[in-house]
């Protein structure tokens, strides 16, 4: 099947019809699904319903946590200022007491004048201060003082603020995952010769500032030293704090302990899947503590969502972006880029990281031509600069294709010899490449050798794609009877492991062109894998692959019968250049997409199926007068 040139790009006029006639900024936009997961577990208590939130990549995470947050809260969340005070019975045990938020300061005020007062006369204000900062602690804490003197207060200090919550944030993030950043730390002083600590040297952490309230922890810093991992499981299961005891330089030890803090968290992970699973791989324990899963994907699915919502999320783009606006021109150009980068007609990226780079870079060439837009010219040149940049190793193998140091041949018709297409990733740089494929065949029991496979240059899926094809011929050719012609088949010139089952296609329609000694069309170029039953299946990378072939048609010119042939299973993911549509449009170069081997087979010699199983019947067995069929090396001996 021939595709049209309207086939190859998504219909982005049809967006476009869906352009709403307000625009807000929502960076949540298509996480349905994540949002679903956060409010369900905001619902309960921290201890067993923790959440993993899995981001992909490009998705700025600290903006999608601000944009839910804003609106959203853990219904369990309770804040408190937390205060450490001189403990009368033990200097080495400072306790720890929780008084309502906001109001540490003018506690301690008041505790250091209920000390000052005469024993016989705190009665009224001991009252007054368990009323207005009424917390369970602060009452212990009361008892405790409620004759004590200044004088019988060891240690140089009252009290210390560890926590004190004006206006709690809506939750905590850390980025930067150190012991003393996530569980905080005590300081020690020498003083003459003495290593000690005193209350003002604890510093909270930020599961301190965040208690009460959720915490947001990178897992591939957290990962990096298992012990934090092991000290946050605890922390969650035992719903409290404890300070490591601190060791000085000289290795002595020190024995300054203060009371451990309650902790009531909400603990979100930010991580990749490969993190989820190595955590429920490492730690049976791992889905009992964070049973949620919030997964940011990377695609806006137009099939099953409206897109006009997507047009607010392309605006909290811009806005992060700080560009000029976009014309209409300027947003066709940066959806057919938003598609383009999920290799799916009918899916946007929500990759926040690509879109604000590509936007920022077409300012710069909106700019220069001294626009007050950015239309999609703009795009097109931050596009092609971004090509340009990276087209180094594209123009190499070309040329050397171009100065036949590699031979492909893209006029003519050969037997057992046809171009793959084939992506080559180096470097962070990936383009489409032809690869010559060819065939031959001797006598043998109808094995097939694939040479790269015995020169260790093949990966495990490529080997499976070619013992696939061979299934293949076995059961269509040797069903009930051996092949006596044996085959090889090779990617010439390939001096690099060659991976994927992406040419199984084009190595099947070789062999095959080899054993009915027809020829095949050089002009076209072929991709996709094959079933056991001659099924096309798809491949990855399909944008890559036929624009770099036809920039290798291009180059030696357009004669208006080079083109390629792709699964027609790809055919929705097709998203290409426009110089590539508009050859397409005017005849210059075609695409064809195939369900079935034997549609290949057509379209790259002009005969039909048949006929060509017929000529490869004729070639390889023949029936004697007995019924029994003849080998090839019979017929030839004969």
């Amino acid at each position: 099947m021939k595709l049209d040139y309207k086939a190859l790009q998504p219909d982005i006029e049809t967006w476009l019809k869906s352009f709403p006639a307000e625009l807000s900024e929502n960076p949540l936009v298509g996480q349905s699904r994540a949002t679903k997961a956060f409010g369900d577990s905001l619902q309960q208590h921290g201890t067993y319903s923790n959440i993993y939130a899995l981001f992909s990549p490009g998705i700025l995470k600290r903006d999608v946590l601000n944009a839910y947050f804003n609106e959203h809260q853990w219904e369990y969340s309770s804040w408190y200022d937390w205060v450490y005070m001189a403990n009368p019975k033990d200097a080495l045990r400072p306790v720890a007491v929780n008084i309502p938020s906001g109001s540490a300061e003018s506690f301690l005020e008041a505790v250091w004048a209920f000390i000052n007062l005469p024993k016989d006369n705190r009665e009224e204000a001991y009252k007054e201060i368990t009323q207005t900062y009424d917390t369970h602690k602060l009452r212990d804490y009361m008892q405790q003082i409620r004759d004590v003197a200044p004088a019988d207060i060891q240690g140089e200090q009252l009290a210390s603020i560890l926590v004190a919550h004006e206006h709690p944030a809506p939750y905590y993030y850390c980025d930067r995952v150190t012991e003393e950043r996530l569980f905080g730390h005590i300081g020690v002083q020498a003083i003459e010769g003495t290593v000690r600590s005193e209350l003002h040297l604890i510093e909270p952490g930020l599961i301190h500032k965040a208690n009460g309230g959720v915490l947001a922890i990178e897992v591939a810093e957290l990962l990096e030293d298992i012990k934090l991992w092991k000290r946050l499981k605890n922390v969650i299961e035992c719903s409290e704090l404890e300070w490591s005891t601190a060791k000085p330089d000289s290795g002595t030890a020190f024995f300054y302990r203060p009371e451990p803090v309650p902790v009531n968290l909400k603990v979100i992970l930010l991580g990749s899947r490969n993190e989820y699973a190595q955590l429920r791989e490492y730690d049976e324990d791992f889905d009992h503590f964070f049973p949620f899963l919030a997964d940011f994907h990377g695609h806006y699915a137009t099939q099953n969502e409206p897109v006009a919502p997507y047009f607010d999320y392309l605006n909290y783009v811009w806005q992060i972006a700080d560009v000029l606006p976009l014309s209409q021109s300027g947003y066709a150009g940066l959806l057919k880029v938003c598609a383009r980068y999920t290799d799916y007609q009918q899916e946007l990226t929500l990759n926040s990281v690509r879109l604000l780079q590509v936007l920022r870079e077409a300012n710069s060439c909106a700019l220069e031509r001294q626009q007050t837009e950015i239309d999609k010219q703009a795009i097109d040149d931050a596009l092609q600069q971004q090509r340009d940049r990276e087209g180094n190793l594209a123009e190499l193998s070309r040329r050397s294709i171009l100065e036949q140091q590699v031979r492909i041949d893209t006029h003519g018709e050969a037997i057992g010899q046809l171009n793959g297409l084939t992506v080559v990733t180096i470097g962070g740089s990936e383009f489409g490449e032809p690869s010559r494929i060819t065939a031959t065949i001797h006598y043998g029991d109808g094995d097939i050798i694939d040479i790269e496979r015995k020169s260790d240059l093949s990966g495990n899926i490529h080997t499976k794609g070619v013992m696939i094809l061979s299934a293949y011929l076995a059961n269509q050719f040797a069903r009930y009877a051996p092949l006596s012609v044996s085959a090889t088949v090779v990617f010439e010139q390939s001096y690099y492991e060659v991976d994927g089952d992406s040419a199984s296609l084009g190595e099947l329609c070789c062999l095959m062109s080899a054993l009915a000694n027809i020829p095949l069309k050089q002009t076209l170029a072929i991709t996709g894998a094959v079933d056991q039953f001659g099924n096309v299946q798809s491949i990855g990378a399909v944008n890559e692959k036929i624009e770099g072939y036809y920039a290798l048609c291009k180059e030696r010119g357009l004669n208006g019968e080079q083109g390629v042939i792709i699964p027609v299973s790809n055919k929705h993911q097709l998203n290409l250049n426009e110089e590539v549509i508009d050859a397409v449009k005017q005849g210059n170069f075609h695409i064809y997409a195939v369900a079935h081997v034997e549609e290949a087979l057509e379209i790259l010699s002009s005969c039909r199926a048949d006929n060509f199983f017929q000529k490869v019947k004729e070639n390889t067995l023949e029936d004697d007068e007995s019924g029994q069929p003849i080998g090839f090396w019979r017929r030839l001996f004969s």
